[in-house]
């Protein structure tokens, strides 16, 4: 497909995205943005035989009723982890393509758990609402907290995101303990 093949494909644009992705699909696709459209029935009713591809966000997803209104439709985009949103029934059955971003998110999240579990053990938050209320100066010094290193962690569901954690929590010194 040459490039003015693929700029003439139409893609949906069902929800407001982050605006560089719009900026970036509006220069590679002919965009259709049904999120401005005054009435979206009429706006399909226009539009849905240009329309080829559709990208959305994970908290809003594309609906059967929406898949049902776009017959050309090859392919769903979300930039999300989950499908939740997408009504995936729908789309095998017209034999859609629906394409996430499954790996976008792991690192962030093994990260936040770590902190999260320093934060525990430490009394990190705990310590700094003490200090904040001026309780060392009445009632001396915080608790000793324990430390992350030589901790058994548990993970339960060795995924992507708990294979990450394990590998964060193994740099720590931790033993890993798993269900999956």
């Amino acid at each position: 497909m040459g490039e003015e093949q693929v700029k003439q494909a139409g893609v949906l644009i069902s929800h407001p995205l982050i605006p560089y992705l719009i900026d970036s699909l509006d220069r590679k696709f002919t965009t259709y943005k049904l999120f401005e459209a005054q009435n979206p029935v009429e706006f399909l009713a226009e539009h849905a035989q240009f329309i080829r591809g559709a990208a959305c966000a994970g908290q809003n997803g594309i609906t059967a009723e929406l898949i049902d209104a776009l017959p050309c439709l090859e392919i769903v985009a979300t930039n999300s982890v989950g499908l939740d949103k997408v009504d995936l029934g729908k789309c095998r059955e017209r034999n859609i393509v629906v394409a996430n971003t499954p790996d976008v998110l792991t690192d962030d999240v093994a990260d936040l758990a770590m902190v999260l579990m320093l934060d525990v053990l430490r009394h990190i938050s705990a310590s700094d609402r003490y200090v904040r209320q001026g309780l060392w100066l009445s009632k001396g010094d915080y608790k000793l907290a324990v430390k992350l290193s030589g901790k058994r962690v548990g993970i339960v569901g060795l995924g992507r995101i708990g294979t990450a954690i394990a590998k964060r929590a193994e740099a720590f010194g931790c033993s890993i303990a798993y269900y999956s």
